[in-house]
């Protein structure tokens, strides 16, 4: 949408106000389809900063993410631009990857069509 979403924007402002974890979501960003549980971001920046400290490898780049959202979010009045998932899926076929979930960021802006609620697969 290069118009962001007024109500996923608000929905997002919510759940950074809120530093709830428990929103469900479920988007379409460039035909792909990311569902999963969406936090604020500052939570969202601490976990990957921890998930990568723990890396012997990328472990230099947790300070990246460790130091927080800086001052005002860029965009309309300091809204948020960004959706921060955690435990998200990118649905493919009948697969989620990763099964355990991952760590996205996407672009409100990007988005271009979503739904309260995230998407499981179950074998019948």
């Amino acid at each position: 949408m290069s118009n962001p979403d007024e109500l996923l924007v608000a929905l997002s402002a919510a759940v950074e106000s809120e530093r709830s974890n428990q929103m469900s979501l479920t988007v379409v960003v460039g035909g792909a389809v990311i569902t999963g549980r969406l936090a604020p971001e500052a939570v969202w920046r601490e976990r990957v900063a921890e998930v990568l400290k723990e890396s012997d490898r990328l472990g230099q780049f947790s300070d990246v993410f460790a130091g927080g959202p800086r001052g005002e979010r860029p965009g309309r009045g300091g809204e948020p631009t960004h959706l921060h998932f955690h435990l998200a899926r990118i649905l493919q076929g009948s697969l989620g990857i990763p099964e355990t979930g991952g760590m996205y960021r996407v672009a409100i802006k990007d988005v271009n069509a979503w739904t309260v609620g995230d998407f499981s697969y179950f074998d019948k």
